[in-house]
Order: C-alpha cells, then structure tokens, then sequence
C-alpha cells in the first residue's frame, strides 16, 4: 500500500469562493450588514453558486428527474416484446388468474 498515489481530482482552494461573485449571497451580506450583522461562514455557500462546476438550479433539476429515463424506457420496451414473444399474459382474462368460467365463488 506504499507509494504516491495521484488524486482522482483536484481540490480548488477555497479562496476562489467570494461571496463578492456571487449576487445573491452579496445582497444577504448587504441585508445582514444593514442590522449590523454579519456571517463569517458565508463564503461556504457560494460554491453551489459556481454554474460552469455545477450547473443552473434548472439543469440540475433536469439531471435528477429525467436521468435513466432513456434506459428505463429501453427496458420496458424489452419487457413488452418478451412477453408477447413468450405469450405471457394472454388468455388471463377479468380478474387476472387465468381461469375465467364466469361463476364466482
């Protein structure tokens, strides 16, 4: 287990996040400073505000509803034509256990 090994991705240093960037943490910086406030921890949040990194909050939206979508489909299409080449499901008539003779108990 010895050696150097190289990481799998770069860390960015944290001074690249400026609330100054970022116009909305800018204005809560503004507000809070008004009531003669202020939040020392700001800066952590203007990472998610970086869009060439992480996106629009809309694409992101995008990313999780519709990921798979396109396999998913892929699968239910495979699903259906393996049944109707094995003949699964048919002849099961109304109630579904395939043995329909119309007297109910």
């Amino acid at each position: 287990m010895g050696g150097h090994h190289a990481e799998p991705y770069k860390v960015p240093h944290p001074s690249i996040y400026k609330v100054e960037n970022v116009p909305q943490l800018l204005e809560v910086k503004e507000s809070l400073a008004r009531q003669g406030l202020s939040d020392p921890w700001l800066r952590n949040e203007a990472w998610r505000y970086e869009r060439k990194a992480f996106g629009t909050h809309s694409s992101r939206l995008n990313t999780f509803m519709f990921r798979g979508l396109g396999v998913g489909f892929c699968a239910f299409l495979v699903t259906i034509a393996a049944e109707y080449a094995l003949g699964i499901g048919k002849g099961q008539g109304g109630h579904g256990h395939g043995h329909d003779d119309g007297k109910h108990h």
